[in-house]
């Protein structure tokens, strides 16, 4: 067996913190170390145990192949003390320490920065990191707490909660539908110009049910205007350049406003869940608990 009395199990901390900011320079910024002191805690570390963990580099550092086992079992080692300590600390309704979320960036804007805001209000020792992002977060390797995924999720290993419906729907502006006419019909939509997410699968193809639960499929074959990213797909749509299938919450104030109109609006897009993904842990961070339970009050899922 292993004496951890000859480990300083404080250096991990430093350890994590260098996978983390991805270098020496920014994990002595977040700790604030200097770095000639966290390069001898990697140092240290590595005699300590007897295996090399790091490959330095004069352009990047990376990880050996026992540095990346050990980064996931000291990240969860840390967690586990972490929330040991929540546990035992009295005033369990006061979350304190930094609540690190990542989120789609339209979501992440229009949904969750305001119910972040609304619990920094609620609890005043609570700090936020918000990665707002299109691309798939790898929590763990992250470092991220909580993130929120909008419709099918991978099978992951992490948990999840169901936070909102993920509804869509077909919008235009009002000079679009002048231009080119309204459509009437599912049969009438896939000539005209369109604009695309290009991040979704089958960005062009959908399938459209009426209130008989009747379905149609629908390939729209004049894509004029792809993104990666919704914001810019909704720009395009302001200006009038085709049709676009919007996530509602994106929307719904434009359609409100007259700025864009419903297409088809008797004919509904499929929908799917948002949720909440956290690493799997035998038990919840508080921080991480209050955070789905304010982000569901607010969206009503």
């Amino acid at each position: 067996m292993i004496d951890l009395s000859t480990i300083n199990l404080n250096r991990l901390t430093t350890f994590v913190a260098v996978v983390e900011a991805g270098s020496l320079t920014a994990a002595a910024e977040r700790l604030g170390l200097a770095k000639s002191m966290v390069s001898k805690h990697m140092q240290l570390l590595e005699q300590e145990i007897g295996v090399g963990l790091l490959l330095r580099s004069t352009r990047k550092l990376s990880l050996t192949e026992a540095g990346r086992s050990f980064y996931a079992s000291s990240r969860q080692l840390l967690q586990a003390a972490e929330q040991a300590i929540e546990q035992a600390r009295s005033g369990r309704n006061a979350p304190q320490g930094t609540l690190r979320v990542a989120s789609p960036i339209d979501y992440g804007v229009i949904v969750v920065s305001p119910v972040l805001a609304q619990l920094r209000a609620r609890y005043p020792a609570l700090k936020i990191d918000l990665t707002c992002g299109d691309h798939r977060i790898d929590l763990i390797a992250e470092g991220i707490d909580v993130t929120v995924r909008l419709g099918k999720l991978a099978d992951s290993g992490h948990m999840a909660t169901r936070v909102d419906t993920l509804t869509r729907w077909l919008v235009a502006s009002p000079a679009f539908l002048a231009a080119h006419g309204t459509p009437v019909t599912p049969d009438d939509l896939s000539s005209l110009p369109y604009i695309a997410l290009s991040v979704i699968p089958q960005p062009a193809q959908f399938t459209l049910s009426d209130r008989a639960g009747d379905q149609v499929d629908v390939r729209m074959e004049n894509t004029v205007f792809s993104s990666n990213t919704a914001y810019a797909t909704r720009a395009a749509a302001l200006a009038g350049d085709g049709i676009l299938r919007a996530t509602t919450f994106s929307v719904k104030d434009d359609v409100a406003t007259g700025r864009l109109v419903r297409v088809l609006p008797d004919w509904s897009l499929p929908e799917s869940d948002i949720h909440a993904v956290y690493p799997a842990t035998s038990h919840l961070p508080q921080k991480v608990r209050v955070f789905i339970d304010a982000l569901k009050a607010a969206t009503g899922g």
